[in-house]
């Protein structure tokens, strides 16, 4: 296992120093090697920005809530979602099953935090759409809740439209994800809430 590990940082620090613009670099002594493998050491080494996710580890029961238009009832229905570490804990990935209306509904998704960029990441996925989303955002300084941005094509008329993924994290071990967009109109709303609770 160190043999594939070790075989595994030469390989990412090969195609490292294969990009271009370090070619160009080679021999005017502004690259330090040792501050390079340090960086890139850093870059693929899970710390506190994952660990802020701990929490989301688990299984959860789901209550879901879907707004049509901000002065509409919601829809109320329920789900369970299992969440795991994976790639040695670099990510998250969570499997969502459920009914939204009486329909089956179900999504997968993957949060990780970015070492590089100091960001959170969300990609999801679901019966619901034929197209990823992709969040990015940041917590706050407590770690318990954020606020991630991502574009997502309208399908009515195809233009991107904006989507808000709001998240906090309470100290049982459960959260509430709630998805705020446009709709049909020309002001964010809640469109969607997913509250967990953690069963085991």
């Amino acid at each position: 296992m160190k043999l594939l590990k070790r075989a595994a940082g030469l390989l990412v620090t090969a195609i490292w120093l294969a990009n271009p613009a370090y070619a160009q670099n080679i021999g005017k002594s502004s690259v330090n090697e040792a501050a390079a493998a340090k960086a890139l050491q850093s870059a693929m080494t899970p710390g506190e920005g994952q660990k802020k996710l701990t929490p989301m580890i688990g299984t959860f029961d789901v209550k879901i809530r879907t707004w049509v238009s901000p002065a509409s009832q919601p829809v109320e229905s329920t789900g369970t979602m299992v969440s795991a570490w994976v790639l040695d804990g670099r990510y998250i990935q969570s499997m969502l099953a459920g009914e939204v209306g009486g329909a089956p509904f179900s999504g997968i998704g993957y949060i990780a935090y970015d070492n590089v960029e100091k960001i959170y990441q969300t990609a999801w996925m679901d019966t619901g759409s034929t197209g990823m989303v992709w969040y990015k955002g940041n917590m706050d300084a407590s770690g318990k809740s954020a606020i991630m941005k991502a574009s997502v094509a309208n399908p009515l008329t195809a233009k991107p439209t904006p989507l808000e993924l709001r998240l906090t994290v309470e100290g049982d071990g459960g959260h509430v994800t709630e998805i705020w967009g446009k709709g049909l109109g020309a002001k964010m709303f809640k469109l969607m809430e997913l509250r967990y609770t953690k069963v085991k």
